[in-house]
């Protein structure tokens, strides 16, 4: 049965790899990747690869977990979006930068900084009626959905997501989805959320080239790893494995207007 990944940053893999997985996508039962930006240049070489392949359905954003950028950098950003938003199906990769803040320990971080940036990139959402993918886990997760339910914003998407108990409560009263990775396999924290979380608010995702460990050592990572997602799921939720997949694919469909 077919699948999507919900979750891809395409234009980090090398042109063979690239070339490798494009051709492989069709006889992996692979329907089509989100592929998110992590800046400017990023999105427009998401853009760009868009244009050239029809299985790639492109977000454009500016990934938390790196430097801020300035004022000019984020308003040139915020203003290509907007001209190629016809191009795009949702706004992302943006969030907050959690494991850059846990490296800067004893430092001072410009954390306001980064809220200021993300809530402009949900203002920008909300504008354009599209989709925000969110990179957003643990005590930044609460933050962000005061922001979303400060602006109002509902299509939210936050992928690779870990927090408690208390937060994915509230995360599924708003409707949120999440998207679960490989580590599935053999991370005990995502077989948590995954089976807290109602099967109709999940997708599945790969965000590669991200390397994952257990049967996935050393092996480079393909949008087709998210079948084995799908099948873990359906094991945990102990759900028919024809209707996680029937779920999950009509999900990303229908939350990314594909």
């Amino acid at each position: 049965m077919k699948v999507f990944d919900a979750h891809i940053h395409f234009d980090k893999y090398t042109d063979r790899d690239q070339n490798q997985i494009i051709k492989t996508l069709a006889g992996k039962k692979v329907e089509g990747m989100i592929t998110v930006s992590m800046n400017l240049l990023s999105s427009k070489e998401n853009l760009r690869l868009a244009d050239q392949h029809p299985n790639i359905y492109p977000a454009f954003g500016c990934h938390p977990e790196q430097p801020l950028p300035t004022d000019n950098e984020v308003a040139e950003l915020l203003n290509w979006i907007e001209v190629n938003q016809e191009n795009m199906v949702a706004v992302g990769e943006v969030g907050l930068p959690y494991y850059l803040r846990e490296k800067a320990k004893g430092n001072r971080f410009p954390y306001r900084g980064y809220v200021e940036v993300l809530e402009q990139f949900i203002i920008l959402a909300k504008k354009l009626d599209k989709p925000i993918i969110l990179h957003a886990i643990y005590d930044d997760a609460s933050a962000v959905c005061d922001l979303l339910e400060k602006h109002n914003v509902s299509k939210a998407h936050f992928h690779w997501f870990k927090g408690n108990l208390k937060t994915m409560g509230r995360m599924v009263e708003n409707k949120y989805f999440i998207s679960l990775t490989p580590d599935i396999l053999y991370e005990e924290e995502t077989r948590g959320v995954a089976e807290f979380y109602p099967l109709h608010l999940i997708m599945a995702e790969t965000d590669g080239p991200w390397p994952f460990e257990g049967i996935f050592h050393d092996k480079l990572t393909q949008p087709s790893m998210v079948h084995h997602v799908v099948h873990q799921i359906a094991a945990i939720k102990k759900v028919g494995v024809e209707d996680v997949y029937n779920s999950l694919y009509n999900q990303v469909k229908s939350f990314y207007q594909i």
